[in-house]
């Protein structure tokens, strides 16, 4: 079996057991989740849900949060971790979308990455989920399971795996395969504990298993 025939079905089984997978962070704008996922960063999806509520209540739009002092919004996402170099992006990448992108987020995966604090997997979130774009996310699910099943071989570097995914997923399937390791990833095949392998519906083609 190739990566890319291996590829191909995990993708098949993965939608089955996961149909209605998505992203995990809960978002109604698309600045919303450009916030969201910058806080996500060494931090539960969980966590940021039970944060940003707050956030957005005090500051409703874009021009309200560029507005803001840095250390307000600080004291209200300091629960997420890393609360003043956060603060400082969200400040940052409010100003930059009010003042050079008419208070929109860009469709545009380079001009995404001109962003304080978006790096390529903030970048392909908000391609993939707002505007429909092929994305590929490599975030610590996603770069462990795709080790352990044999699509990409002992590569641990977040582009290097976006890479090569690249080479063996369909582009109209990368976000969606992304948001079910998400789900895979954190039901079956665990990081902090021994995987669920006896369960998980790949165990026959999974060449850690193997």
């Amino acid at each position: 079996m190739t990566k890319k025939q291996r590829a191909l079905e995990i993708i098949d089984r993965l939608k089955k057991e996961y149909p209605d997978a998505d992203c995990t962070l809960d978002y109604d704008q698309a600045w919303k989740l450009l916030i969201s996922v910058r806080l996500a960063a060494q931090c539960t999806d969980a966590r940021v849900n039970q944060i940003v509520p707050k956030l957005f209540e005090k500051y409703p739009s874009v021009e309200a949060l560029a507005e803001a002092e840095v250390a307000d919004i600080e004291e209200i996402v300091r629960p997420c971790g890393l609360g003043k170099s956060k603060a400082r992006d969200i400040s940052a990448c409010m100003k930059m979308l009010r003042d050079e992108f008419g208070g929109n987020v860009p469709k545009d995966f380079n001009a995404l990455l001109k962003l304080p604090g978006v790096g390529r997997k903030s970048a392909n979130l908000i391609m993939g989920d707002v505007f429909g774009e092929p994305a590929i996310v490599t975030d610590t699910h996603c770069i462990r399971l795709v080790n352990r099943m044999g699509l990409v071989d002992g590569i641990k570097e977040p582009k290097k795996v976006e890479m090569e995914l690249w080479k063996i997923i369909p582009p109209e399937e990368g976000s969606d395969f992304c948001h079910r390791l998400v789900w895979h990833g954190r039901e079956v095949c665990t990081a902090r504990t021994q995987p669920y392998c006896d369960k998980c519906c790949l165990n026959d083609i999974c060449k850690k298993r193997i």
